[in-house]
């Protein structure tokens, strides 16, 4: 519904891995209009490989604008505009900005082959710190290096390496330029100065990049540049309009969801489940893991993901709700909305039924040999339980990475915010209460990445002078889920007599069936 109050807007671009969305937001955070447009996540030509054609998101992107004018918004109370992208998508372009190849998608599986030593006294170093295999798979999951041993074709012919954002940035503005806030993955970008590499850095050595191929970058808030001629006859953006940067889609959602102290928790409940805390200083919540750049300039979020996380939502809809699946369809709704009903059926601690959610293994956490468990099983357990047991797992889960992210930083967490699309489940928001025995408040809009971005446009256009006040004018609390005094005991000795062992006991187990089967590899 279109607000007719007489307010500036702001234009916000957000591309997922499921879709990109065009919204306007006024400067209350209100989301005045939205036009989503369904994408194809990924192609794979060979197995474990996700790509996506530059051209198929920027078409998408324009789609999605156009449909957004359709309701009748007044472009001319746009004010400014940003974009947030999927985090690790990247594409090599030609000097016309051009996609020289389909973007590498964050979920891509292909790898380069090992190459020589990094040399110096890099190696022996990183044996000492025990960082072998994480250095070994940085530089096998890196895309410039894949492209430099398979495509080398490509990798010759590229004028520059970017992340989707900055595809987008210069597809919008012609200026080639990406926000610091959006380097997350495998460029050899410094994390603390949030700035690209000194010279002398490993990562140079590591990566198949040269400085020239890298963007230039400014802040969160700074200005990439102005809409042009081109790009408004193709999006319907006015031309002129000011594009000012933002950050990555996670880092906006913890910016939209209110979360720029480091007391409050920002839990996502999206296809990668995370627990983010804002921090002005630099803190690993996992040692040797760089906490990510935040949507507020020279800020660090300090974060721990679960890889697969409600994606674990969408395994179960395929694997065992065909009965929701077949409800939801007569009703014209999503199967997942009819998962509520099959969490309270069942009592808290899925009686006895635990699940670890390593259904994607990690590189230091949990480590590169993890996979999933599920132990309790008895004759009493039907899908309702194994449903319940994947939300208190995923909570159990992100309650172990908000302790990590406590104990390094020393700050104590006071309050979570939720967003993400399982947010919309009072179950879910619930489990999380009772697990991490805090208030746990879901965000006042499901366009949480969105509205962060639209902060950041704010406060780069001087519509509001700091932070601070951007996110009090704009954030808003929505529904508060308080815990419950005794599932929050129950859940506590299950967490740390029970959770909290299950992989200390089963990992020489999971290294066996490693080296047995090769998978994970």
């Amino acid at each position: 519904m279109i607000n007719e109050k007489n307010s500036d807007y702001l234009l916000a671009i957000d591309n997922g891995t499921q879709s990109v969305r065009a919204l306007i937001f006024d400067l209350q955070g209100q989301l005045v209009a939205k036009s989503q447009v369904k994408l194809i996540p990924y192609l794979s030509p060979e197995s474990g490989w996700c790509e996506q054609s530059g051209e198929y998101y920027w078409d998408k992107l324009c789609q999605a604008c156009q449909s957004l004018w359709a309701q009748g918004i007044d472009r001319t109370r746009i004010k400014g505009m940003s974009v947030t992208t999927q985090r690790g998508t990247m594409l090599p372009l030609d000097s016309d900005g051009n996609p020289l190849h389909d973007a590498i998608l964050w979920l891509d599986q292909r790898k380069a082959e090992p190459e020589k030593s990094l040399g110096g006294f890099w190696d022996p170093l990183f044996k000492v710190m025990g960082l072998e295999e994480t250095i070994n798979t940085f530089r096998s999951r890196a895309q410039p290096n894949w492209l430099y041993q398979a495509r080398r074709d490509v990798w010759d012919k590229t004028y520059k390496f970017t992340f989707l954002s900055g595809f987008f940035h210069h597809r919008l503005t012609g200026e080639w330029v990406d926000s610091s806030g959006s380097q997350v993955g495998y460029l050899p970008f410094d994390y603390r100065k949030h700035r690209w590499a000194k010279k002398w850095d490993w990562k140079w050595r590591a990566l198949n990049v040269r400085e020239d191929q890298l963007l230039p970058l400014v802040d969160p808030g700074d200005r990439i540049g102005e809409i042009t001629a081109q790009a408004s006859a193709l999006t319907g953006i006015p031309e002129g309009l000011p594009v000012i940067a933002a950050a990555a889609d996670k880092a906006c959602e913890v910016l939209g969801s209110g979360g720029q102290h480091p007391d409050v928790g920002c839990l996502s409940f999206g296809t990668t489940a995370t627990i983010n805390v804002t921090m002005e200083r630099y803190v690993e919540a996992v040692r040797f893991l760089p906490p990510y750049p935040s949507a507020i300039a020279g800020s660090y979020c300090s974060e721990v993901m679960l890889y697969r996380g409600f994606w674990m939502v969408s395994w179960f809809k395929e694997q065992f709700a065909h009965i929701e699946k077949a409800r939801a369809d007569e009703a014209g709704i999503e199967a997942e909305a009819l998962f509520d009903e099959l969490v309270n059926t069942v009592p808290p601690g899925s009686m006895g039924l635990m699940l670890q959610p390593y259904w994607g293994p990690g590189v230091k956490q949990p480590g590169p040999e993890a996979k999933g468990a599920v132990i309790g099983f008895g004759d009493i357990h039907t899908r309702a339980h194994l449903y319940r047991a994947i939300l208190e797992g995923l909570a159990f889960g992100l309650k172990e990475g908000l302790e990590a992210i406590e104990k390094r930083s020393g700050c104590k967490i006071k309050e979570l915010r939720v967003s993400g699309g399982g947010a919309q489940s009072d179950a879910a928001m619930q489990i999380a209460a009772d697990i991490f025995g805090l208030t746990t408040v879901r965000a006042h809009t499901v366009e949480t990445s969105g509205l962060g971005a639209a902060i950041d446009a704010a406060v780069g256009l001087g519509l509001y002078q700091d932070f601070d006040s951007a996110i009090k004018a704009m954030v808003h609390k929505g529904k508060r889920f308080e815990p419950d005094d005794e599932h929050y005991k129950m859940y506590q000795r299950l967490y740390r007599e029970v959770y909290l062992n299950i992989y200390k006991k089963l990992q020489p187990l999971y290294s066996k069936i490693r080296d047995i089967t090769g998978y994970p590899e």
